[in-house]
């Protein structure tokens, strides 16, 4: 009975020990978690940011997204009514194109990131309000925010520190960041590769891509002055991104029209 009744804790501690194993993976490696028992809920900056900044932020990443990374897109295609960034140019004729901007990833998150300045900081300005009516004193530091493009995802971070006090407890937060699953750092990598294949040939193969990457779409689509407009689109997320390029154009042969062609 005794070996029995000490195999049988010895079989609860083992069952304990992989609860509490299980529960710390689950709290340290789930963003979800973590971020609500960090400091709880609807007081954690994190979900209070997000809240806040989301709508703002997928608006804005959809409409660089689709005008080739810019919110003023120059110089500039019109295809359906929509402005494409020119990322790469020529205006001469039988010429190569020359690359309008060589760190496309680095553009782009700095783009994104001063779309949403005005609104971060008025989320800033109304999370220290919200966070000032659950503790007693509430100091935030100066920071730079950050947006990165990552594969995935795309996170705005905040380089701020916060110290929360209630009563004789304190807490400090180091920085925070709103984090959004997005796929523009693949399409954007894609882009930049097509770009390589239009400096040096004119044009670019896509169905390469979609040969490689199963979940994306590639289309691309000629235009009668020599421009191809390319569309990279993630099939399972929508994720879109699509931009113009004029490269070893050709002038319309007399007495004829091109038509515009789709791969």
């Amino acid at each position: 009975m005794m070996k029995l009744k000490r195999g049988q804790v010895t079989i609860f501690i083992i069952i304990a020990v992989v609860i509490v194993a299980a529960a710390l993976i689950v709290i340290f490696t789930v963003p979800g978690v973590r971020d609500a028992l960090n400091l709880g809920g609807e007081t954690n900056p994190n979900i209070i940011m997000k809240n806040c900044l989301e709508d703002t932020l997928v608006a804005n990443i959809k409409t660089i997204s689709l005008q080739g990374g810019s919110m003023n897109p120059a110089p500039a295609f019109s295809y359906k009514n929509q402005s494409l960034r020119y990322l790469c140019y020529s205006s001469e004729f039988y010429k190569t194109c020359v690359v309008q901007e060589p760190m496309l990833v680095h553009s782009v998150s700095k783009e994104i990131e001063s779309s949403i300045e005005d609104k971060a900081n008025e989320c800033l300005r109304e999370m220290q309000e919200e966070l000032e009516s659950s503790y007693s004193s509430v100091e935030m530091s100066n920071g730079d925010m950050q947006v990165n493009l990552l594969p995935g995802k795309i996170e705005v971070v905040f380089d701020r520190s916060l110290n929360l006090g209630s009563g004789e407890s304190r807490q400090t937060v180091d920085s925070f960041k709103v984090v959004l699953d997005n796929n523009l750092y693949e399409l954007l990598s894609i882009a930049n590769n097509i770009i390589e294949w239009e400096t040096v040939y004119g044009d670019a193969e896509t169905t390469a891509y979609m040969d490689y990457y199963r979940d994306i779409k590639v289309e691309k689509i000629k235009q009668i002055d020599g421009t191809t407009v390319y569309i990279i689109s993630d099939r399972n997320s929508e994720d879109k991104f699509q931009f113009a390029s004029r490269s070893l154009a050709w002038p319309p042969a007399y007495g004829f029209e091109s038509v515009s062609t789709t791969q």
